[in-house]
Formats: C-alpha cells, structure tokens, sequence
C-alpha cells in the first residue's frame, strides 16, 4: 500500500513539474538577459560597437542585453567561449575579422571553425585605421617614415592592438624592405597610451582610437589603409596613393551567436538591429566614434564571412607573415 501511495506521489510531482516547465519553454525569446561577448577590451571599437547595438536592442526587446569582454589571443578567446555555448539565443559574439578572417591564417591553432562553428546574424559596421606617429618623431608624411626607417633599420617599432594593424604594419614592412620591430598589445587603447607616453613613436589603430588624439595633437595621422581617403581625415592620403598602390584594407565588425541557433532568434536580432541601424541617434553615435555603419542581411553577412576568409588570407600571405 505504501508502494503504491509513493507512486501516486512521484506522478503527482512528476505532473506538477512538467506543468511548471511548459510555460519556461513556451516563453518567447528573450525572457532573461542577453550577453553580447566581445573579443577585444573596455574601450576598443569593437566594444563601443556592442555597447551601441546592446543599448537600441534592450531598448527595442525590453529585456538587459549586457556586454563581456573577453580579450586576448586576437579575439579567439571569445570567439571560442561563444563557438562552445548554447545555441539559445542569450550568448552572442559581436567581432571584427580577427576571429573570423585572419585567425587561421595568422595562427597555427585556432580552437573553432569560423564558418561551420558559427550563426552569422548581421554584419554591423566598418573601423577604418590610420598609421601615426608621435609628434617628437618629427615624420610629417608616410614616405618620410619610410625613409627614415630605411636609413635606421631596426631603431623604429610600431604598435598595433588587433589583427588589422599587424597585418598593414607587416605589409608596409614587407613591400617597402623595411625593419622595424612589431610591439604587440592585447588592445589598441594600451598602444595608444605608450605611444601619446612617447615608450613607441608608430602606431596602427582605428579612427575610433585615433580621432579623439589627433584632434588634440598627440599624435600625427600618416596615412588611412583604405583605398579611398577618410571623411573624417580628408587630408590624410592613402597607403595606395603613397606607398604601397593597390593597398586597400578596411576591418569589419558583425553579430554572431554559436552554430545551430533557432531560425526565429537570428530574424528577431537581424530585424532589430537594421530597425537600429536607421535610426538617427544610432548613426550619430557611430560618426563621433569613427565608426563607419554598416547593415547586411544574415544571408548576406554569411556569404561575405566566407569571401574575406579568402580575401584576407591572400593579404597576409603577400605581407610575407607565417602563423605562429
């Protein structure tokens, strides 16, 4: 009789439970707070990225969309925290082509498969990036750096705190014959603290970065790596129109979650930020931080994805650069 009695107990609980689960599973996405991983440091332009998106979608979904940095081994650390978490929809990844473009190239071993390991939500935004220098070097133009780094071979050292700025540091170095010496920070707004204390004289960051010193004269913009020149430097000449012609470089920045996300999650996110990526206030967020906006559809960003795979592999291997 008591077996029987434990019995109808364990049902009833049983019951119970199951009701109680229903309604948690049926709840629509989101239900509880989003986090956004980024692959670089508080501060970086792949941060004030998230922070911007973060803010329109809680706004826009009603519930915390928080942001965690994850910095260090050129983005994989994050990007590998990500790969491996549940495909739920409450763990995303907002990176540059560090992760996604160049890991594998410039690593022997990368802990995730940037396509198959992936859910591509939206590509969000460009980082243009600009050589300078600290003005006690007395450089005023990319063809005087160069110069002097010919007459001075191994005096010179140039900083860089992401994928981008190695690969065009190494590919000035590499095309013009020259040596100068790589210092390497796990964030551009690190380098950019030695370089304004004068501990490096050339750098490699992004507008986001550089914009704010060079308006204070802590540093002197050389030359942008995109093809065309920057609006925001209109004075500024290319590598391509100085230096290396046919150099043309821009970092970009999207939305990932891990592989096998629902379908109905990526649409929300993707539908969300497009709606975000109009608005005004969002659009002038990104120009007083250097940040070029940039919205792509999911199927869009995944074919993309895959060609700058190829395309940035080809760079790296012209800049004479050997994965470590």
């Amino acid at each position: 009789m008591k077996y029987r009695n434990s019995l109808a107990v364990l049902g009833t609980l049983a019951w119970l439970l199951a009701g109680l689960a229903e309604p948690t599973m049926a709840q629509p996405w989101p239900s509880r707070t989003v986090t956004i991983v980024t692959s670089f440091a508080a501060g970086s332009v792949t941060d004030v990225t998230a922070r911007i998106i973060g803010g329109a979608l809680q706004e826009a979904l009603g519930r915390a969309f928080i942001v965690e940095n994850k910095p260090g081994a050129g983005g994989m650390i994050a990007a590998q925290y990500v790969a491996h978490a549940n495909p739920d929809g409450y763990t995303l990844l907002l990176t540059t082509n560090s992760t996604h473009s160049v890991a594998g190239a410039l690593f022997k071993a990368v802990p995730y498969d940037p396509i198959k390991d992936f859910t591509p939500i939206s590509r969000i935004a460009s980082f243009p990036c600009v050589v300078v220098v600290n003005p006690s070097l007395n450089i005023n133009s990319i063809q005087d750096l160069v110069a002097y780094a010919k007459a001075n071979p191994g005096k010179l050292s140039y900083a860089h705190g992401n994928s981008t700025g190695y690969i065009a540091g190494e590919a000035i170095k590499h095309q013009a014959g020259l040596d100068i010496v790589r210092v390497a920070y796990r964030s551009v707004p690190a380098g950019v603290t030695d370089l304004i204390a004068g501990h490096v004289p050339v750098m490699i960051p992004d507008l986001n970065n550089a914009l704010p010193q060079i308006a204070e004269k802590n540093m002197l913009p050389l030359a942008v790596l995109t093809k065309q020149r920057s609006p925001d430097l209109p004075d500024v000449p290319t590598l391509d129109e100085t230096v290396l012609p046919g150099f043309d470089l821009l970092a970009w920045a999207g939305m990932f979650g891990p592989a096998k996300m629902p379908p109905e999650v990526v649409e929300i996110l993707a539908r969300e930020i497009k709606v975000a990526m109009a608005k005004p206030e969002i659009l002038e967020k990104f120009k007083k931080s250097g940040i070029e906006p940039y919205w792509g559809e999911t199927g869009e960003f995944k074919t993309f994805v895959a060609s700058e795979l190829v395309n940035w592999t080809a760079v790296i291997k012209a800049a004479g650069i050997e994965p470590e």
